[in-house]
Formats: C-alpha cells, sequence, structure tokens
C-alpha cells in the first residue's frame, strides 16, 4: 500500500535520530514546576469504533485471504467487543492505557483461487504510553502496544485439475509487542470545546515489520465529570512471521469514525 510503503521509506530511515531527538528537547524544555501544587487527572473513555478493513490475512499453507470489509459488513458479522481508555495525569506527564478487544466474523474476498470462505479473529490490544508536555499544545513520549490475535481461517478453494472445490481450514494464534513513539496535540485541560490528534508509528521489526495509527477528535465538556467526543481512527499493522504451516501473515488497515463518552475524575 502506497501509505505503508511512504512512511517506510521515509519514517524508518529516521527512527534511530527520533529517540536522540525527542530526549534533546525533552531536556531543553523541562521544567520545576516543584513550586506549584497540582493533583493527579484521570479520565476514563468508553468508546466504539465502526470499522472498516482492508488488508490481508494468510495461515500456515492456505491462500492468503484478502478482506475488504466495511462498517456494515463488520457489525453483521460482529460477535462480542469492548474498548476503554484510561488517562492519568498531572503536571506535564501523562500515563495511558488503551484496551480493546473484538470477536470478528469476515467474509473472504473471492478471487482466482478462492472461491468462498470466511476469517474468524479474535483481536486483543493492549497499549501503555507514557507522554511527556514539550509545549502547551503538544506532548511526546514512548510505549508499546500488546497484540494478541487468534484467527481461524476456513476457504472453499477452486482445484486447478479436475475442477471442482475443496473446503480447507487452518487455526492459529500469534502475540508480539510493537514498540511505539506517540505524539499528541491536544487543547488546554479545563477547556469546554476539547480536541485531539494523535499518531505514532512502531513496530520496527521488533513485532510487527511497520505499524502506525492516526486518531483525531472533537468534542464538548459538558462539566467537570462528563465529556462526549467524536472522530476517526486509522490502524495499521503489517505483521508476517514463520513459515509452512506457522505462517502467520497480517496485513490490514482498521478504519472508521469513533465515539467516545469521558469521565474526568
Amino acid at each position: 500500500m502506497f501509505i505503508n510503503s511512504f512512511l517506510k521509506k521515509n519514517l524508518l530511515r529516521h527512527f534511530i535520530f527520533l529517540p536522540l531527538l525527542f530526549l534533546i528537547v525533552l531536556s531543553s524544555t523541562a521544567q520545576d514546576s516543584a513550586a506549584v501544587k497540582q493533583k493527579w487527572k484521570f479520565l476514563n473513555e468508553l468508546y466504539m469504533m465502526f470499522p472498516n478493513m482492508k488488508g490481508t490475512v494468510g495461515t500456515g499453507t492456505l491462500p492468503d485471504a484478502e478482506l475488504d470489509v466495511n462498517a456494515s459488513d463488520v457489525f453483521s458479522h460482529f460477535k462480542f467487543g469492548t474498548m476503554a481508555y484510561f488517562e492519568l495525569s498531572k503536571g506535564p506527564w501523562a500515563f495511558s492505557a488503551d484496551i480493546t478487544y473484538m470477536h470478528l466474523g469476515e467474509d473472504v474476498k473471492p478471487g482466482t483461487i478462492i472461491n468462498s470462505g470466511e476469517v474468524d479473529v479474535k483481536q486483543f490490544a493492549l497499549e501503555l504510553v507514557a507522554l511527556r508536555k514539550l509545549t502547551p499544545w503538544l506532548e511526546a513520549g514512548i510505549g508499546g502496544r500488546l497484540n494478541s490475535l487468534d484467527t481461524k481461517v476456513d476457504l472453499v478453494t477452486k482445484n486447478i485439475v479436475g475442477g471442482g472445490t475443496t473446503a480447507r481450514s487452518k487455526s492459529i494464534s500469534q502475540t508480539w509487542l510493537d514498540p511505539i513513539i506517540v505524539a499528541r496535540i491536544k487543547s488546554d485541560d479545563g477547556k469546554k470545546f476539547i480536541y485531539q490528534l494523535r499518531t505514532d508509528i512502531g513496530g520496527f521489526g521488533i513485532g510487527s515489520d511497520f505499524a502506525w495509527q492516526i486518531q483525531v477528535y472533537a468534542g464538548y465538556r459538558f462539566s467537570k465529570l462528563f465529556q462526549i467526543t467524536g472522530g476517526y481512527r486509522v490502524i495499521s499493522a503489517d505483521y508476517n512471521k514463520g513459515s509452512g504451516e506457522d505462517r502467520f501473515l497480517y496485513d490490514v488497515n482498521t478504519f472508521g469514525p469513533v465515539i467516545r463518552f469521558g469521565f474526568n475524575l
């Protein structure tokens, strides 16, 4: 995909310099606020994503299955899901956790070899991030995203010799950790109208070959306690490990609108 190719060529070559740049900026903008007593702030958001999925899933020696699923298709195969975000902040520091679990069944796009089929995916992701405020509107930090996929592929493939079709299936589970570099632009605390632009890149061959994410939200804080935001999220992961019967490929972009219900303490 063009976006993945562009990011790999232009961002990965600078990856070695990003941590150094971050440390330089961090040390140059560090401020002692010991004289100002600040309280810990806690944000909990429950959210729902209306996802589209596009990409390729491969397991074992089965042909790669192409996914091209819109939000209505995903929800027609939706079995269970939960999504929650937690953030603890004080002064220039913020620590967050993002938990996602989805159980989906998706139809496979027919092709030259594949007549029909379905991919059943149980997907769990846990993201932990530490952010440091560099300017009044910009934060940067590092973290990790733990991904765990339990995938079952059922295919009906076309027989090259003799005609007809053959039913084939394969189940495989994979868990990996992607280190990530994060940047976030957000509105000032306490404002009624709130916004956020958050992006990260990661993987770097340690977990995924490459992974990236963009989130943009805007909304309104109704009181000290409650806020609601809406926006759009794109999650991309290109993971390819193993060979033969142990081969696992997950090169998928998940994208779509998001609505979030937040509670501040």
